[in-house]
């Protein structure tokens, strides 16, 4: 291969790729690592060679010790054109973590084995060993509290897993009454603490977000949940069938909308913020005001903020 020019953007490229690789390879002769690369062979030669002066730093920016930098077997180079990394300057040891944040990270994975399809699989099992090894003390037990939307999940999951549709009952807030619903599972979230099941609901014929904390009797059925393959909208995207609802709350409360304004038009007033939001009901809106503790407004629809007035007042009813 004939040399050309390589850039000084493109030569750092080329290296921070080099040092995986030739650390996978174990042993390599320079005609291969320069075909791989796509450089001549005095190109790759050069590259290698310096290698020898990158590495970690010591204190003050200042390499110390010999074995903070990378370094090759020279005589093999040298004589049979044949590359191997002898000092890797710790890129394959484990980190170590304190105690606490290995039980953190346990929380997590225990968190993220509950999700469908995640803690039925052997990465599990490689990540809690990674973590045990990374740990420079024994981690604290942890032990995250069931939730009540266990029994749920479980069943969504196996119905997930079976590729069939999940029957329940269903209560939207603030509706009626209860609706008998089946749907093709496609995907299980969780946000800000909540479950949500994701899926084609055969009544409504389209993508649907289900809480699943308002989900009772949860059954997998035998009908084949022929659109359990389809994208799923964002969690929180409005749907069709939503409605436009406008609040005003203190820049201060911004953290307490929370995820309501990830699809919203939102224009400052001042000290305020005025954010026009879809829901699929309004007058579940009651719920974000009480959250705030009051500092939320809802400025229309007309029947959502009666309906947060009369939540709050039968509440305080409630008091003598």
């Amino acid at each position: 291969m004939s040399a050309q020019p390589i850039v000084a953007t493109d030569r750092a490229a080329l290296i921070l790729q080099l040092v995986p690789y030739l650390i996978a390879a174990g042993e390599v002769t320079v005609e291969q690592a320069a075909c791989d690369f796509e450089v001549s062979a005095e190109q790759m030669r050069e590259m290698v060679r310096k290698l020898t002066v990158i590495g970690l730093p010591g204190e003050g920016g200042f390499w110390q010790m010999a074995n903070d930098l990378f370094d090759i077997d020279w005589d093999l180079l040298e004589r049979e054109d044949r590359i191997v990394i002898t000092n890797s300057v710790g890129l394959e040891r484990s980190p170590r973590l304190t105690a606490r944040e290995a039980a953190a990270l346990l929380a997590g994975l225990q968190l993220a084995a509950s999700l469908p399809g995640v803690g039925d699989s052997d990465v599990m099992q490689g990540l809690l060993a990674k973590l045990a090894r990374g740990a420079g003390q024994t981690p604290a037990e942890v032990i995250i509290a069931p939730a009540p939307v266990d029994e749920v999940r479980e069943t969504v999951a196996r119905a997930l897993r079976e590729r069939v549709a999940v029957s329940f009952t269903y209560r939207a807030p603030d509706a009626p009454g209860p609706t008998k619903r089946t749907v093709d599972p496609v995907k299980v979230s969780i946000s800000d603490g909540q479950w949500y099941l994701q899926g084609w609901c055969h009544m409504r014929r389209a993508m649907r977000t289900f809480h699943l904390d308002r989900i009772a009797d949860a059954e997998a059925t035998q009908i084949p949940a022929v659109h359990a393959s389809e994208p799923v909208p964002e969690l929180f995207q409005p749907g069709e069938d939503e409605v436009v609802a406008e609040i005003r709350f203190p820049v201060a409360a911004t953290a307490a909308v929370g995820e309501y304004l990830a699809n919203a038009e939102v224009r400052a007033d001042g000290p305020w913020r005025i954010a026009r939001i879809r829901v699929a009901d309004a007058r579940s809106l009651k719920r974000l005001v009480a959250r705030a503790g009051g500092a939320i407004e809802i400025v229309a629809p007309i029947d959502a903020r009666r309906a947060a007035h009369d939540w709050a007042s039968a509440a305080l009813d409630l008091y003598e």
